[in-house]
């Protein structure tokens, strides 16, 4: 059996170097999301979210990108959830996304807002009628029974919209990540990786600096 210490892999696609990074990082992600989305990887728009509660105690899983522009990244989800009462506690978040077909990750570090009302309702219609539903009938992240509680409650929410307007419950809705911190990272040959970070300033606009690997 092959040792897990042994499994590795040498990255040599392409490169990242300061000369060739734009001046904004939203542009330079707009620029690495149009690859992404053109070497057809399967769920491009999966990343990973990091939040802490107030005691510092960390927890990540993995959400989904719904939109972004240069007031930060959305996400949606339930707010009673594990990670919307950790975001209560301490509206700080860190996303990743790791494009392996690429050899690329974009790590931001930011501040959390709810985005508006308008926002959060104009995405929950767009979303799939059972998506919606389950949105009602899932008490995320609490113990349930079994399975069985969890599609009973699902009828249950069925036939109630079958007679009422199907409309977003108020434990659910989006998030902006506000980056302070976005890292832009290339996978290089012998682990000498390119790292090119953007930090925003107090005075505004972005410092770049490239990081050791």
């Amino acid at each position: 059996m092959a040792s897990i210490a042994d499994i590795r892999r040498d990255y040599s696609l392409k490169t990242l170097i300061e000369t060739e990074v734009t001046d904004n990082p939203f542009l330079q992600f707009g620029d690495w999301w149009q690859q992404a989305i053109e070497s057809e990887i399967d769920e491009v728009n999966a990343m990973t979210l990091a939040t802490s509660s107030n005691e510092g105690v960390p927890s990540a899983r993995i959400v989904l990108l719904k939109g972004y522009d240069e007031k930060g990244f959305v996400f949606y989800t339930n707010y009673e959830s594990m990670k919307g009462q950790e975001l209560a506690e301490n509206p700080r978040a860190c996303l990743l996304f790791f494009w392996k077909e690429l050899e690329r990750q974009v790590r931001i570090i930011g501040l959390v807002e709810k985005v508006s009302v308008e926002e959060s309702d104009e995405y929950f219609l767009s979303r799939p009628t059972g998506s919606q539903v389950g949105a009602w009938a899932s008490p995320q992240s609490r113990v349930i029974e079994n399975r069985s509680w969890l599609e009973n409650r699902v009828k249950e929410m069925d036939e109630k919209f079958k007679t009422e307007q199907l409309t977003r419950p108020a434990h659910w809705g989006g998030y902006r990540v506000k980056p302070v911190i976005i890292e832009f990272w290339q996978g290089r040959s012998s682990r000498l990786h390119d790292r090119i970070q953007y930090t925003l300033q107090e005075i505004g606009g972005w410092k770049i600096e490239r990081l050791a690997p």
